[in-house]
């Protein structure tokens, strides 16, 4: 049993991976560029999961699941993947010694999310438009490196793209008070400046999970290196761990 003081690095002799999942439409590429530089300077060893875009959820858990058949891992996401994430340590707490939540997007219903609304819009203009256009659109509207992460990310998952953009406007993540119920520590990273993942839902993950702690970040500095998240949110776990 590891000690409530003990660093999310090492248990026992053992060194822990950590599974980390990627948000709405991204990949594993970007979810590893956020946390295995942060996590390999702690001696961590990071599996980045491609979501399968025709069961996106679903291939998270399978994925945390093999993970963990032998020992238990830390577990880790961006947006959606943090919302999955930190639903499977809640429902398996044995088998997690820690999360790390990179811009969480919503909590309990996605109904008024502005990722989830997000997430439809651009479902439904990829099945009128097609993924050429609707790309094109999405790389001149936004940030470069934004723009250069979802073009690629988008292309892999294409033609089942719609569907897993639809399928993630779905998830419910924990409510407020299934997030009173998590036993597992938990690091948060959130963006001061994001409106599509709020601030405020990563304050309110904290202010109501037992064992959290928050660290902040800016867009600007995501879009330079994308590392600033797994720094932010390992630190912040560290800080619930001392």
């Amino acid at each position: 049993m590891r000690s409530a003081n003990s660093s999310p690095e090492h248990r026992g002799t053992s060194t822990v991976v950590a599974v980390v999942l990627p948000g709405t439409g991204s990949d594993a590429h970007f979810a590893e560029r956020a946390f295995a530089g942060p996590l390999a300077a702690a001696g961590v060893r990071t599996v980045a999961v491609d979501p399968d875009p025709a069961r996106v959820v679903g291939s998270y858990v399978d994925a945390l699941d093999r993970a963990a058949a032998e020992d238990p891992v830390l577990v880790g996401g961006v947006s959606l993947g943090a919302a999955v994430a930190l639903r499977w340590a809640a429902e398996h707490p044995g088998r997690a010694v820690g999360v790390l939540a990179a811009l969480p997007a919503w909590t309990g219903s996605p109904d008024a999310a502005p990722a989830a609304a997000s997430a439809r819009w651009t479902a439904g203009e990829l099945r009128a438009h097609g993924l050429a256009a609707v790309t094109a659109a999405m790389v001149e509207s936004s940030p470069a490196w934004l723009g250069t992460e979802l073009a690629r990310s988008w292309r892999s998952q294409w033609p089942d793209l719609p569907a897993a953009l639809d399928e993630a406007s779905r998830y419910r993540a924990l409510d407020l008070h299934e997030l009173q119920a998590v036993e597992v520590p938990v690091g948060i990273a959130a963006a001061v400046d994001d409106a599509v993942h709020p601030l405020a839902v990563a304050q309110e993950w904290c202010s109501h999970l037992v064992r959290a702690a928050l660290g902040t970040v800016t867009l600007a500095e995501i879009g330079t290196d994308p590392s600033v998240l797994g720094t932010a949110s390992l630190e912040a776990l560290r800080r619930v761990r001392d």
